[in-house]
């Protein structure tokens, strides 16, 4: 597997896994938005984007993303990419292709997480610094 879907697929593993633990103890200044608009591409491509904005961790952070349509139990992770963490609001955009066909253009969820991976151990942990949900639409591209 090349390394970019995997290291897609295991921040996507881990926001799913955790999400539920919540950023305690984030920066209220750390953020994570989506934009209201996704896009879609004709070969199923699906490109997300938004905002960030976090202060130094310890460890290497990441913005991943993940989808869900029809049942809000099936979330498809798309994409995940390194974060800059020096206090700036900066952009992020994460693309990547649903394992099912299922989705479709019109009204979908998208839960964004920037998390840090902070050593401990003989394996790093999650660190949540900020997590969001927000209903968006899927366009054609």
């Amino acid at each position: 597997m090349p390394v970019r879907p995997a290291l897609a697929a295991a921040l996507g593993a881990a926001a799913l896994l955790c999400a539920a633990v919540g950023p305690a103890g984030a920066d209220p200044s750390e953020t994570v938005t989506v934009d209201t608009a996704g896009h879609i591409a004709s070969d199923g491509t699906i490109t997300l984007s938004g905002s960030y904005r976090c202060t130094a961790g310890t460890g290497p952070v990441f913005v991943s993303s993940s989808l869900s349509q029809s049942d809000a139990q099936v979330k498809h992770g798309i994409g995940g990419g390194v974060a800059q963490c020096d206090g700036a609001q900066h952009r992020w955009q994460n693309t990547g292709k649903a394992d099912s066909e299922a989705l479709k253009t019109g009204p979908a969820h998208v839960q964004a997480t920037l998390m840090e991976l902070r050593p401990s151990g003989l394996a790093p942990l999650p660190a949540f610094h900020a997590v969001t949900d927000q209903d968006i639409t899927l366009d054609q591209r």
